[in-house]
């Protein structure tokens, strides 16, 4: 979780790699909230538990890079759609807090959330960033990669990003789970940005496990979202003496 404040602006863009863009020339971030935050993320509860996959997970899928010979895979890169663990855990699932803060907001973090580029893919493939919140983007390959988000309620933005250049920082100004962010140059590239309006937030690990801390007590709606299994949402109430668990078994990718 991300829990300082600050105020960010966008850097230079370059011209899209592929097809164009929709910002060609260089901009400012869109301006965001000022309101003085009314709470901090230092309470004493916690959520904690796993996420698993129920069946038989289809096999690891090679990415197809071939037709780039600039790309580098990383060792055992395979597709990231559907990962899991020996023990059923499923990573990348994304969970947060999607109800029962009320009217609270929360300051936005001064640390921006880093985005790279490597082996040809994205770097990390699911993540979470508070409205507001920098998302340093960056090319740590020898291949042109372009960034393009297709987001249905904040602003669209595709930027292309050849090796060795700068990084380039971005924010998301609306809540939004689950925004694609892809590379037209290389298809099989994808991440996922869930833009989260406070810090109550984590992404499942290899075993399917996560944390979130910091919050207040009380009743909470959790939400667990997967880029292909869905959604699951729980009830967790939240004392500040005992962890509240959340557990969520998905079965099947939905038709």
């Amino acid at each position: 979780m991300q829990r300082a404040a600050a105020a960010v602006l966008a850097v230079q863009m370059f011209t899209p790699a592929c097809g164009g863009g929709n910002e060609p020339t260089a901009t400012s971030a869109p301006a965001t909230s000022t309101a003085a935050p009314t709470d901090t993320a230092d309470g004493p509860g916690v959520v904690s538990g796993v996420i698993t996959f129920a069946g038989t997970p289809p096999p690891p899928r090679p990415l197809p890079m071939d037709s780039d010979s600039k790309c580098t895979p990383l060792p055992g890169a395979v597709s990231e759609r559907l990962v899991v663990g020996a023990d059923g855990g499923l990573q990348n699932a994304f969970v947060w807090v999607k109800e029962g803060l009320g009217a609270r907001t929360y300051a936005v973090p001064a640390t921006p959330v880093m985005l790279d580029q490597k082996g040809c893919q994205y770097l990390p493939h699911v993540f979470g960033v508070q409205v507001g919140q920098t998302i340093k983007v960056t090319n740590s390959d020898a291949a042109l990669h372009n960034v393009h988000a297709v987001p249905e309620t904040n602003r669209e933005f595709n930027f292309s990003q050849p090796p060795k250049v700068p990084p380039v920082d971005r924010v998301f100004t609306q809540p939004e789970i689950g925004v694609p962010l892809k590379c037209d140059v290389h298809g099989w590239m994808i991440a996922y940005a869930n833009v989260v309006p406070h810090p109550f937030f984590a992404v499942t690990g290899a075993d399917g496990r996560f944390e979130v801390k910091g919050l207040p007590p009380g009743t909470y709606t959790v939400e667990v979202w997967h880029e292909t299994l869905g959604t699951q949402t729980q009830s967790a109430t939240v004392d500040g003496k005992t962890p509240a668990t959340v557990t969520a078994a998905f079965k099947d990718t939905p038709s």
